[in-house]
């Protein structure tokens, strides 16, 4: 398999009496054997095949090297494996192990790698919505690919839960250049755009673009009626709460809820009536404060409404703390009732573990680069935001499927790829096998053994 490498020999210090050189001539060698994982991952779950379904190729057939699976397949598990820019591709395109993700393993023209490169790639991320256009001959559509989100969280329960609990977050994408949507935000202090995520646990739902001059909660009723339909849909029995911040506590998402059979718990911004309201608590809580010599919090539970943006009253529970440092009351407002949750376990055990929900983020944006919005256009962004996100699932479901029970069973993605993917392996390819030959002394060699036995048994 050719490849454009770097020839000259380099020679480093010596060592007992030896010369130490190298080159970057070893041929069909590949850092990335661990993408065997992903390709079976794919086998167990779908998503491949799944997410090239969902896009539209109108392009002369006898003039197509690589097909739109065969792009989704390769955009897809480069980003699992660290390689965030399309420009990387130019070169990955010859990679023994990745070429395993195309449908053969040479192109059907002598000119061209089993893979693409970065050019060809570039018009998949610029496919237009609905369908293709005189020159983009690629389309597809974003309510499927918004779809498919759900239906790969669905399929990834043996029985539907009893209750769920779905996530939501808005957080910052900075922009460096002037791209279409760009705007100022005063609370990050940077250009950017305000992605919406929607997370159940570890499983990603939604991952929105959005423009960063709107409210965090602009779209969540949308997304969240999109969503919980098609959750009911499956599972109609299902309990669902919506979990989320203070950004989140608008009349007209609470409001739906309430209409909906959907509970609610959400963060509540502080102001001088509700700290008039705990006024009491407070107090108590310093009092506490100052005789234990340790910060003190006093729970209240009371009914209360805004004065404009409020059509009715609701549940707010409040915690009166004092820390060293004075008082520092926090607030969430509720649909639950006194009898299912009392007022100190919802806020301690059910609102403040949204706080893993942020974990999750930052997997996406730092190991997976859902940041990595450089196109011109938001439509080439969110189809970027998208792809790294469905690498954040395809590394999710081969944590859940393979690695069980394993030292890595909670890994973040980020040390997924580090431990399990990035293996040194030597490629012979004969008439009858390919075979990969790993590193011997990988450290992970048990943890790879049983995730590959585990992802098989499912994927039959």
């Amino acid at each position: 398999m050719p490849t454009h490498c770097i020839s000259e020999q380099l020679e480093f210090e010596g060592f007992d009496g030896r010369k130490v050189v190298a080159a970057f001539d070893g041929g069909a060698i590949t850092r990335d054997a661990g993408a065997l994982l992903l390709r079976e991952t794919d086998r167990a779950i779908g998503l491949f095949d799944r997410m090239a379904g969902c896009f539209v190729d109108r392009r002369n057939r006898d003039c197509t090297v690589h097909s739109v699976r065969t792009l989704v397949a390769q955009r897809i598990a480069a980003i699992a494996l660290g390689y965030e820019d399309l420009d990387d591709h130019d070169t990955l395109r010859h990679d023994p192990v990745l070429t395993l993700l195309s449908e053969r393993l040479t192109a059907k023209r002598s000119d061209c790698a089993a893979l693409a490169g970065k050019s060809t790639l570039n018009r998949l991320e610029h496919a237009p919505v609905g369908g293709s256009t005189r020159y983009h001959k690629i389309g597809h559509d974003g309510d499927a690919i918004e779809r498919l989100f759900v239906d790969l969280f669905l399929e990834a329960h043996d029985d539907p839960p009893g209750e769920i609990v779905l996530d939501l977050d808005a957080t910052d994408d900075p922009l460096h250049g002037r791209q279409e949507g760009r705007f100022f935000h005063g609370y990050y202090k940077c250009y950017c755009y305000l992605p919406l995520y929607i997370f159940c646990g570890r499983h990603l739902l939604a991952a929105k673009l959005r423009r960063s001059n709107i409210d965090a909660s602009k779209g969540a009723e949308q997304e969240v009626e999109r969503i919980v339909a098609q959750i009911r849909t499956s599972w109609p029995h299902v309990r669902i709460t919506l979990r989320a911040d203070s950004g989140f506590a608008r009349d007209d998402l609470m409001a739906w809820c309430e209409t909906n059979k959907v509970d609610y718990v959400f963060g509540l911004a502080r102001n001088e009536r509700l700290e008039r309201t705990i006024a009491a608590a407070l107090q108590q809580a310093r009092a506490v404060s100052r005789a234990s010599g340790e910060p003190a919090g006093v729970f209240d539970d009371f009914l209360w409404s805004t004065k404009d943006s409020w059509k009715r009253r609701r549940r707010v529970i409040a915690k009166a703390e004092w820390t060293l440092k004075g008082a520092n009351p926090r607030f969430i407002v509720t649909s639950l009732k006194p009898d299912q949750w009392q007022a100190q376990a919802l806020y301690e055990d059910l609102y403040c573990a949204r706080g893993d929900m942020e974990n999750r983020i930052k997997e996406c944006q730092l190991d997976l680069y859902a940041d990595r919005t450089s196109a011109a256009t938001m439509r080439a962004n969110q189809m970027r935001l998208w792809f790294a996100s469905f690498a954040y699932v395809l590394l999710c479901a081969l944590r859940r499927i393979g690695l069980v029970h394993t030292r890595l069973a909670a890994a973040s993605c980020g040390t997924i790829r580090l431990k399990l993917l990035k293996i040194g392996a030597q490629i012979r390819v004969s008439v009858r096998r390919i075979k990969i030959a790993m590193a011997s002394a990988c450290p992970y060699a048990a943890e790879f053994a049983a995730a590959h036995e585990r992802i098989c048994a499912a994927a039959r």
